[in-house]
């Protein structure tokens, strides 16, 4: 694709930037996973990363997270440089991942995986009112509090990562494939949900493989090949593109 931008450029003057990806950069040892990424997210903004397999979308997420180290380049939240520091510190800064995979505990029961999304909380007077906003949010999990999550389906699981990410408190959410592996109805109602928490202010960087699904409920979209960003603006024009809709929508 030979135009790298579509439209406006994500994070305008007249929209407040809270997480700037500047020319960054991920090695796994010789194999240079992430060259020269540079996207905007805005607050109170939906911005999508799309692409294929090996794309790198689950690689900026964890560089984001301080989960593999950003070897050129910078990641800024609200203008500081947080490249590089610790996972726990940038969950601190209230920047909260939901992985993918889910990455919940399995051997212990849904309120102790909620329990433990708490855990740097900036504000833990608001314990009880986090947990009963996420059981408001997913009315299954008040319904199964006391089981192990591995007895979970897996729609429910997804609930229950998306929800204990949001016992964090997070400024930003951060969520990597919230429907793989999910049924077409699950979906449906995982966009929903992911809709609604956005509706409430937080702002969301997703990354989806369903690039159709992803692009109708964000704002912006960055779509990435090979590591590096082939495209990006907002997503209305993304959507009516077509190069994206022959390479990333099956038409």
């Amino acid at each position: 694709m030979a135009n790298p931008e579509i439209g406006s450029a994500i994070g305008s003057a007249a929209e407040s930037v809270v997480l700037s990806i500047k020319d960054a950069s991920v090695h796994y040892g010789m194999v240079q996973a992430l060259h020269g990424v540079s996207f905007d997210v805005p607050r109170g903004k939906i911005v999508t990363l799309v692409g294929a397999n090996g794309a790198g979308k689950t690689t900026m997420l964890r560089a984001i997270s301080g989960l593999v180290k950003v070897t050129r380049g910078s990641i800024e939240h609200r203008g500081t440089v947080i490249s590089n520091i610790q996972p726990h510190e940038i969950v601190r800064r209230r920047i909260c991942q939901s992985p993918e995979g889910r990455g919940i505990f399995l051997n212990l029961t849904v309120e102790e995986n909620l329990d433990l999304g708490a855990w740097a909380a900036p504000d833990k007077s608001a314990y009880k009112a986090n947990l009963e906003l996420g059981f408001d949010m997913f009315p299954r999990l008040k319904e199964r509090r006391r089981q192990n999550a591995g007895t979970l389906s897996g729609g429910e699981q997804q609930m229950l990562a998306i929800a204990r990410a949001l016992m964090g408190q997070p400024e930003i959410l951060l969520l990597d494939e919230p429907s793989l592996g999910l049924a077409p109805q699950i979906i449906e109602k995982i966009f929903e949900i992911i809709q609604q928490i956005n509706r409430g202010g937080m702002t969301i960087l997703l990354v989806e493989q369903n690039a159709l699904q992803a692009l109708k409920i964000a704002d912006h979209g960055v779509v990435l090949e090979t590591g590096r960003i082939a495209l990006q603006g907002p997503s209305k024009d993304l959507l009516a593109s077509d190069e994206v809709r022959k390479a990333y929508l099956g038409e």
